[in-house]
């Protein structure tokens, strides 16, 4: 006989009920904490009310906080055995745009505004996480630029480059000596800096891993630090094993 299936038992994100309380949810996942943040609800050591209790006591909808945060939370995970190598240059390129680039520009201001929040309050008690911090400002400013840079000059000239490998232009060769860019300058700085940073990082956050007398916040902090160096990861890689060293094949080619 057909069950009517629970609440929110095929959403990967969070489950979510009346009486959940609000530090539950975000021990769940911790994006939620986006959506508390938002609307100024306590979600530390104070978010010990259900959510609905919550929700009245500010004059909010519940359904449509509980929804938002359902939106939040439910990530879509890759599989990791996709053929990338396989993808054309344009497809790849799109994908790191749509998918690593936009993920920088709006998860670095918000993580920024979390972990500064959190150090600042608990910088005696954890000063290492000072130096994680500054770490972490160093990166989001070499990596907004440079995420410009790339959309910019560098894969629009790919896309060029690719276009012409593809249909045997009789100007290719001229294309790539007056255009030519520093791909290979490019992925060995963005690979030397970004590594080094992550490394680091991991040092000194003992892999993200929290203490046992962690708060929420810290929690959340090295959550969103350790989502940001899985990202890094697969970008790094997308760019410096596969479409860069790709892209210079083709400049060899059509400058023979």
């Amino acid at each position: 006989m057909y069950q009517q299936p629970k609440e929110n038992m095929f959403l990967p994100g969070v489950a979510i009920e009346r009486n959940t309380l609000i530090h539950d949810i975000v021990k769940q996942n911790h994006r939620s904490a986006d959506v508390f943040r938002k609307y100024g609800i306590e979600y530390c050591c104070g978010g010990r009310w259900p959510i609905e209790t919550v929700c009245i006591a500010k004059g909010l909808d519940y359904e449509e906080i509980k929804s938002e945060l359902l939106n939040t939370c439910n990530t879509i995970q890759l599989p990791s055995s996709l053929p990338y190598e396989e993808w054309p240059i344009d497809f790849l390129i799109n994908y790191i745009i749509h998918i690593h680039h936009y993920y920088l520009k709006t998860s670095l201001p918000e993580t920024e505004v979390i972990f500064r929040n959190f150090t600042e309050g608990h910088s005696q008690k954890f000063p290492h996480l000072e130096d994680a911090f500054e770490l972490f400002i160093q990166l989001k400013k070499e990596l907004l630029p440079h995420i410009e840079q790339e959309e910019e000059t560098i894969f629009p000239y790919i896309r060029q480059v690719a276009n012409a490998h593809k249909n045997n232009d009789t100007f290719a060769k001229l294309l790539v000596k007056t255009l030519r860019k520093p791909i290979e300058a490019l992925a060995a700085h963005e690979h030397k800096f970004v590594n080094s940073s992550i490394f680091r990082l991991r040092q000194l956050t003992n892999n993200y891993v929290p203490p046992d007398n962690a708060c929420t916040s810290h929690k959340i902090s090295l959550a969103r630090l350790k989502e940001l160096d899985k990202d890094l990861v697969q970008h790094i890689y997308l760019e410096n094993n596969i479409l860069f060293p790709k892209a210079l094949r083709m400049e060899q080619d059509l400058l023979r």
